[in-house]
């Protein structure tokens, strides 16, 4: 995620923080200042710094009971909402969906216990719920905070973690873009409700409200995509007319091909015509500023890009593309030659085309394709 810098690596996952998580630190010291001065302002950033840590052992869960399934977890970022586990893939039947929704709450379920189980079980439900309040004991908001997390992820509704379980519940009995759908909507409505309630109370929550509002058409979205790449191959979507670079050629030249196309991606070949990398916009840009227009594009290109025969089912290159964060994956024919790319972008105008067209109705190669 961008504006995110990593602070450790655990288990091969990196932790990374959100440079707006600055603000709710900020924003902790100034309210507990207020409270008791400067001692409670800097046991309020203590206090939040705690929090968090429980977000990350929440979202280890997560990232644990992936790994059972052999998913892996790239990395976790921390919000100022909280924590996001970002999974190499989604899981492929309901079953695993939902151990690993649910384990993400259950390690803040053991975390609570374990401080109640410290305290004597002193703690009161009402103190709890005074978790900005630094003359309440340290402990007691802390077992507060992740029993509140416990409810709150376990809503039934995208993005939290009781939206997975229903849809996973879902996916049992019905089509899996239709549960994605469902728990979706649920997602949606439950922001609208969010931002009306934050009007009238907190406008905090209309901050909230608008995350889940766009994490759950985000989800309905992915749930599409899904669906209608289950029926093409690659070829049927991946742009075949493009420029390219040569590797011998400099930036200044790859600056004239962007100014002179709508390309974001520039593949660069060999002589013989084989993909050597790809150079975006941003790092052309970026390596401008660093080295120069006369710099070689070999400075600045990716060589991490994944390839694919052009035959193959459009969902396995989708899955390269999200395992790899590429900014393309390259499609290839049988002699190793590119022939043509999918981008994020290609994806996304395929799907606004699937779903402004009359039933039935297919254009020119989606048509030949389905009819192969």
């Amino acid at each position: 995620m961008s504006w995110s810098f990593r602070i450790a690596t655990i288990a091969g996952t990196q932790v990374r923080v959100h440079v707006t998580f600055a603000l709710i630190l900020a924003w902790f010291w100034w309210m507990h200042y207020q409270i008791g001065g400067v001692p409670a302002a800097w046991e309020g950033v203590l206090f939040i710094l705690a929090v968090f840590a429980c977000v990350v052992a929440h979202e280890f869960g997560h990232a644990f009971a992936a790994r059972r399934y052999g998913i892996k977890t790239p990395d976790i970022t921390l919000l100022p909402i909280g924590g996001l586990a970002r999974l190499e893939r989604m899981p492929e039947e309901p079953r695993q969906e939902f151990v690993i929704a649910v384990a993400g709450p259950a390690v803040n379920i053991v975390i609570a216990a374990l401080i109640l189980l410290a305290l004597g079980g002193t703690g009161q439900l009402a103190d709890m719920a005074q978790i900005e309040d630094p003359r309440v004991n340290f402990l007691v908001r802390l077992a507060g905070v992740n029993i509140f997390l416990v409810v709150f992820n376990m809503i039934p509704a995208f993005p939290m973690d009781g939206g997975r379980v229903l849809r996973a519940a879902l996916a049992s009995r019905m089509s899996w873009p239709r549960a994605t759908q469902i728990a979706a909507t649920i997602g949606q409505g439950m922001a609208f409700a969010l931002g009306f309630i934050g009007l009238l109370y907190n406008p905090i929550l209309i901050f909230i409200a608008i995350f889940v509002y766009l994490a759950a058409t985000a989800e309905s979205q992915n749930a599409q995509i899904r669906e209608v790449s289950a029926s093409l191959l690659v070829g049927d979507v991946m742009v075949r007319q493009y420029a390219t670079l040569p590797r011998q050629a400099n930036l200044a030249e790859a600056v004239e091909a962007l100014l002179d196309t709508s390309q974001h991606e520039f593949p660069v070949l060999s002589a013989d015509g084989r993909l050597e990398g790809v150079l975006t916009r941003n790092d052309m840009i970026r390596a401008l500023k660093e080295v120069g227009p006369h710099a070689p594009i070999e400075t600045a290109m990716r060589t991490d890009i994944p390839t694919i025969h052009h035959r193959q089912c459009l969902t396995d290159a989708l899955k390269l593309m999200q395992e790899s964060s590429a900014p393309a994956v390259a499609a290839l024919d049988g002699a190793g030659r590119l022939v043509g790319l999918i981008t994020h972008e290609n994806v996304g105008e395929m799907l606004m085309v699937r779903s402004a067209v009359p039933e039935g109705f297919r254009f020119g190669r989606l048509r030949r394709a389905e009819s192969s």
